[in-house]
């Protein structure tokens, strides 16, 4: 009887706990940033970046998303004030403060060296090796507001930086020869030049800076985060063993 008992208990607590899962809503702030994650020509989401977390999250873990997009520094800025729950982004020691995070990341993106086509010293930037060149060179890097990578890799080493509020806008800035470099990942960056007409005034080097390790984040105070972090942690390893990372990847190449 107390077998029967204890057994009935734990289908109980089953149960209530993969309701509470299916009851969870994930709030995401993401901003415009095609083909990581936008809202199409039928005004649906899209992208790498929301195909990952929809399987992962939905499909497998049973929570439902809600997506919310921002300009990029409010995203940031709405997880501090609990407005949204989560965002997708490379961990940092000034996110941390109000975020946590599960153990790997779930994308790597190679990051590129980017200049305009008619750059007086183009053959020097492409001999360009490390990030500490572009300081030695006297070059310039365009980014866009909260970029946090950039804000621990690139500013501390004292390396001009101009910024612009919108993702997409440095290539415009850089196409008008406002600054001399752009780093970002080939895939996106093409997605937002071509899109641009901006194709034949933009180079990308092939000189590889880094590697961007994306995670999802959530806010340190957002129920159960910890528990469904290392639940998403053990999802993408089970995508990443049966290919489906990289079906949804190839997608899109």
């Amino acid at each position: 009887m107390f077998k029967k008992a204890v057994l009935l208990a734990g289908i109980l607590l089953a149960m209530v706990i993969g309701t509470a899962d299916a009851q969870t809503r994930l709030r995401i702030a993401y901003p415009h940033f095609p083909p990581f994650h936008w809202l199409n020509e039928k005004n649906e989401m899209a992208g790498v970046l929301y195909e990952f977390m929809t399987d992962a999250l939905e499909k497998r873990m049973g929570l439902t998303l809600v997506w919310t997009q921002y300009p990029w520094t409010r995203c940031q800025e709405n997880l501090k004030n609990g407005t949204d729950d989560a965002i997708i982004t490379v961990p940092t020691p000034e996110r941390a403060a109000y975020t946590v995070t599960h153990k790997d990341p779930f994308f790597l993106k190679p990051l590129n060296l980017f200049t305009y086509a008619d750059h007086p010293r183009l053959a020097e930037i492409r001999k360009i090796r490390k990030i500490a060149d572009l300081k030695k060179g006297g070059f310039s890097v365009i980014t866009y507001s909260g970029n946090g990578w950039h804000n621990d890799h690139v500013r501390p080493l004292g390396i001009k930086t101009y910024e612009t509020a919108y993702l997409e806008n440095v290539w415009i800035m850089l196409a008008e020869k406002r600054g001399d470099t752009v780093i970002e990942w080939p895939f996106a960056a093409w997605t937002s030049i071509r899109r641009l007409g901006l194709s034949d005034r933009i180079v990308d080097t092939s000189v590889t800076l880094a590697s961007m390790p994306f995670h999802l984040l959530i806010r340190r105070d957002f129920p159960q985060a910890e528990r469904i972090l290392a639940d998403f942690n053990a999802t993408i390893a089970r995508m990443k063993a049966d290919g489906t990372l990289k079906a949804i990847l190839s997608r899109y190449r």
